[in-house]
């Protein structure tokens, strides 16, 4: 199976999980950040999609937003969809007065901790200055939905009797560590929003995303999943960091952008929602064997200390109670882990031969 189909595969999955809501999209334009990044390539492309069938009398627009900072080219069949424009904008500036929309998803920013330990002012300033540019934005055009994308990274490290976390859970996390640019940035986002939608009753949603993966990671995205499955499929020993015990749930692309667009949609407002999977938890040196042996090959788990590059103090666990997102947006996450990891595997596969031929 091509890239192509695995993605077109994915998309129509998403389609089909999100009928219910896609009236709400009708006719609507949607603004996002991050636009170019691995999540925005599936939500926009989702969005755009739903033109083709469910919105067909009335499709709805994508105004995508990047400033290339990590974030990868944008693919062809967005580029030249009628429906589909893009701006190369820093959200760290005020939006363009001359723009216009009704739903806004603000996902800017970074997430890989290599990378936010390699710009931490910019992750800072994405997470702060960024998020209020968008809600002043809300505010002003008096849009329909805000989603603000937060972090599980905002409860730290979880007291074992908070596993799985609840929204409600306050959160371990220390202000000046090594992840604090990122983690703190994020609690600062989610108060700024309810600021302002205590204030000024702006339309906001916080989602927090538990271990996200899939097709369409970057190969030097640096986080666990795509790190394992490029040296596996070079038969590279696949690094470890300390002794492999920490946990964590993945959540694959097409269940968490189908959380994601249930919550735009909703009229939830000032509220927050988990978005991931709270089966098979797992540690990394398992996780490191299961991709090994889908990639049917000697690579095996090496341990490893914290690179310089990489921030220390992750969590030890990771899985996120999703008891109210299930309850009041029926958000039904499916793809189990090994198959979530064979379609991704199956991705970096093709894209590895295509680079070693061209």
């Amino acid at each position: 199976m091509t890239n192509q189909e695995i993605f077109k595969r994915d998309i129509d999955s998403i389609i089909t999980s999100i009928e219910k809501e896609a009236v709400n999209f009708s006719g609507k334009t949607i603004l996002m950040s991050g636009g170019a990044g691995f999540l925005g390539n599936y939500i926009i492309s989702a969005l755009l999609r739903l033109n083709d069938s469910l919105l067909k009398t009335n499709p709805c627009k994508v105004i995508a937003m990047d400033n290339f900072i990590t974030g990868s080219s944008l693919s062809e069949n967005l580029t030249k969809n009628p429906n589909f424009q893009f701006i190369e904008h820093d959200v760290r500036k005020p939006l363009p007065e001359d723009l216009n929309a009704d739903f806004l998803i603000h996902a800017a920013g970074l997430a890989s901790p290599y990378y936010y330990r390699k710009f931490p002012l910019e992750t800072i300033e994405v997470a702060v200055n960024g998020t209020k540019n968008f809600l002043e934005f809300a505010k002003n055009k008096k849009v329909q939905s805000l989603l603000y994308f937060s972090s599980s990274e905002i409860y730290g490290d979880p007291e074992p009797r908070f596993i799985p976390t609840p929204e409600t859970y306050w959160g371990n996390v220390s202000a000046i560590g090594p992840r604090a640019c990122y983690d703190e940035s994020k609690r600062l986002g989610e108060t700024l929003c309810m600021t302002y939608y205590q204030l000024y009753k702006v339309p906001v949603k916080i989602v927090r995303p538990f271990n996200v993966y899939g097709p369409g990671m970057k190969a030097n995205d640096y986080r666990v999943i795509p790190t394992f499955m490029v040296k596996a499929i070079k038969e590279e020993p696949l690094p470890v960091h300390d002794r492999g015990n920490q946990t964590r749930t993945f959540c694959y692309i097409t269940d968490a952008t189908q959380g994601f667009l249930k919550v735009l949609a909703s009229n939830k407002n000032g509220e927050v929602y988990n978005v991931g999977k709270n089966e098979e938890e797992i540690n990394m040196m398992s996780l490191a064997a299961i991709i090994s042996n889908l990639a049917n090959n000697k690579a095996q788990a090496q341990l490893i200390a914290y690179p310089e590059s990489y921030p220390a103090g992750e969590p030890q666990r990771r899985c996120p109670d999703l008891t109210k997102i299930k309850k009041e947006l029926s958000y039904n996450p499916s793809i189990d882990l090994k198959t979530g990891l064979a379609r991704t595997l199956a991705w970096y596969k093709n894209l590895i031969n295509q680079q070693n031929e061209s």
